[in-house]
């Protein structure tokens, strides 16, 4: 077994496919050879570009980029740090002829005989250029960045190396992330121009080798990062990290579904970023707190610790929604932390709350009910609260805090009851944030009982999610009603989530919402996930892995019950044989539903399962079925409601 594990995981490491969703509005990735978790990536500027500077079929190349965040809105962030290697005229444009990528390396050769490589370990790459033996150079612009975001510079220019720092805004210009760089040449370079945030550079040699690091903390440190390596030992070493993460994970079935979901789990991994040792930054937990951070919870369990850990610390320097204005890295949006650092404790991770009290709860105070979906969404961090307070043995607070969450009725019975207005399909109406009055209207994670009542009973609850898929309102490109699939779980008809989810997973499905202001008239028919570079279906942006880690979710066969719980509903996964760390789940016959599940041996009454079972280790079995066991998981449930 010892000599197999090697080959198991270069074959997982082989199994993902960059590209994907590198093409159009697709998913918003990049090919960049990366690193897990890493603030620093190296890949292609193109013309055209998408949010993260790179178009697959483009056949123009800008130069090559540093550090950007995958699969964001507001034309993305990062993109620091051009490099553009030239023959003759430095103004020309590099023409693509081939490229190729996998995790932890990026390689691309030109028309005119230049050939590149990229890798990296860290926060630290080695960058390769091959020239023809002519007159050749680079252009280096340190004021470059995706969607115009650059602020400012400072640098310190020697024969031999370039560093200093860059500041520059972040997603959607909100606020300001300033990073350290070092970069040196292996080989002697001329500086023959400049302006003030950029160099021209000639070389003699026709090899030259650049190494670059980035650091939140100093130039010096910075420069202390710089890996001396020779390329091939970078490589293996990044590839080898790639293959420890992935691994993380082992699934066996369909070959092609196999490699999809491998290039999807990689997808997850890319974020939220190690700016030092056991402190993250690099935040979009609005878009990925539902699905991509609980599946790290299961999976990277030490790494986990310390990402809950530095988004406590926070706090008490005054946490934002947004960026702030003097952010360590690239980052997005922190809403629903307060959602995750209680979820994060029940499944048995380190927080101390006593700590974070008073911020905690003038965050809470700050809650935006203005609009609709906010009213909803701030009622659930309101309910987080009362569930901290609780903890804390603070319960005649705790109770204030669990009868303001119980307003969402109210707010739900004006703006969410009545469908037959006819804005309820249009996607920002009544001033809401990406989604529609039929999406948001199941926004109750913490009280699905209470949502029930508020529908009419169960009867009247399972018609109207009936109606919502029959119409074909969900929404699987965005965030917004991305949890629906899982509400049949928490009724006598869980059997319909199990379909459900393997229908948007792996089926071909109709989507209309593809543009900021209404449902489409020609719809999309695709399936939502393909391993291809036009991956994600129309409009869907990854966010940072939330899309990505949905289908990995759906793929092992379990699904966040309820972020702030640490239970997870079960469903038949989309392959064989599963294992996630210690855990081996195993398929037995066919099908969507699931006829039985038995763990250790013992039948599993039950169609969910904890996180403490699972972390524990040991066997699940699930017996599929082509026609639904409409018994199964219909007693014994696991529901949220607003007191328990």
């Amino acid at each position: 077994m010892i000599l197999l594990l090697p080959l198991l995981l270069k074959a997982q490491q082989n199994q993902v496919n960059v590209f994907l969703g590198t093409s159009g509005d697709h998913g918003q990735l990049s090919p960049a050879a990366s690193y897990p978790f890493s603030m620093l990536d190296v890949g292609p500027q193109t013309y055209p570009n998408t949010h993260t500077g790179y178009e697959y079929k483009a056949k123009r190349f800008l130069g090559f980029t540093h550090g950007r965040l995958e699969g964001v809105g507001c034309m993305g962030s990062g993109g620091n740090l051009l490099i553009k290697p030239f023959i003759g005229n430095a103004n020309c444009t590099l023409v693509k002829k081939s490229e190729s990528g996998s995790p932890g390396y990026y390689a691309v050769a030109f028309r005119d005989g230049i050939t590149t490589r990229f890798t990296l370990k860290n926060k630290s790459a080695v960058e390769e250029y091959h020239f023809p033996k002519t007159k050749h150079g680079f252009l280096i612009d340190l004021s470059h960045a995706l969607m115009n975001g650059f602020r400012a510079e400072q640098h310190q220019a020697t024969p031999g190396s370039i560093s200093g720092w860059i500041e520059s805004g972040t997603t959607c210009r909100v606020g300001a992330y300033r990073i350290y760089y070092a970069l040196t040449f292996d080989q002697p370079v001329q500086f023959t121009d400049s302006t003030a945030h950029s160099f021209t550079l000639s070389a003699n040699s026709s090899e030259v080798t650049i190494r670059l690091a980035f650091s939140s903390l100093s130039t010096a440190d910075a420069q202390a990062a710089i890996i001396k390596q020779p390329f091939e030992n970078v490589k293996l070493q990044s590839a080898a990290a790639w293959n420890q993460v992935l691994s993380s994970i082992r699934v066996s079935g369909d070959p092609a579904e196999t490699r999809l979901f491998y290039s999807l789990l990689y997808r997850t991994m890319l974020a939220p970023f190690e700016i030092s040792s056991h402190t993250y930054s690099g935040w979009s937990i609005w878009d990925n707190y539902k699905t991509a951070l609980p599946l790290l919870s299961l999976i990277q369990p030490s790494r986990y610790q310390d990402i809950v850990a530095s988004i406590a610390a926070l706090y008490p320097a005054g946490k934002k929604n947004w960026a702030t204005q003097h952010e360590p890295s690239n980052t997005v949006r922190t809403e629903h932390a307060i959602v995750v650092l209680l979820d994060a404790y029940r499944k048995g991770y380190r927080v101390d709350f006593a700590a974070i009290r008073d911020s905690l709860l003038k965050e809470t105070g700050r809650l935006d009910y203005s609009k609709p979906d906010k009213a909803l969404e701030s009622s659930y961090d309101t309910w987080a609260m009362a569930q901290i307070l609780s903890i804390l043995h603070e319960d005649s607070l705790s109770k204030v805090y669990l009868n303001k969450a119980a307003g969402w009725k109210t707010y739900w019975n004006k703006d969410f009851k009545d469908l037959s207005k006819p804005d309820v399909d249009d996607l920002n109406a009544r001033h809401m944030y990406q989604g529609t009055i039929w999406q948001y209207r199941w926004f109750a994670p913490f009280d699905v009982k209470g949502l029930i009542e508020q529908c009419g009973g169960e009867a009247a609850y399972l018609q109207q999610l009936d109606a919502f898929f029959a119409g074909d309102y969900y929404n699987a490109a965005n965030e917004p009603d991305i949890q629906v699939p899982y509400l049949y779980d928490g009724t006598s008809q869980p059997w319909k989530s199990q379909n459900i989810i393997r229908k948007y997973a792996r089926d071909t499905v109709i989507q209309y919402y593809y543009d900021d202001n209404y449902r489409g008239i020609n719809p999309t028919i695709d399936r939502v996930y393909n391993n291809r570079p036009d991956g994600f279906v129309n409009s869907m942006d990854d966010d940072m892995g939330a899309m990505s880690a949905w289908y990995v979710l759906a793929g092992i066969g379990i699904s966040p019950a309820c972020v702030g719980w640490p239970v997870y509903y079960l469903h038949v996964p989309l392959f064989k044989n599963i294992t996630i760390r210690h855990f081996h789940i195993r398929v037995v016959g066919q099908g969507r539903y699931i006829r039985s599940v038995s763990l250790d041996g013992k039948l599993l009454g039950r169609n969910w399962i904890t996180q403490q079972e699972i972390m524990q280790g040991g066997s699940l079995v699930i017996a599929a079925s082509t026609i639904p066991n409409k018994d199964f998981g219909s007693k014994n449930q696991w529901i949220t409601q607003l007191n328990n």
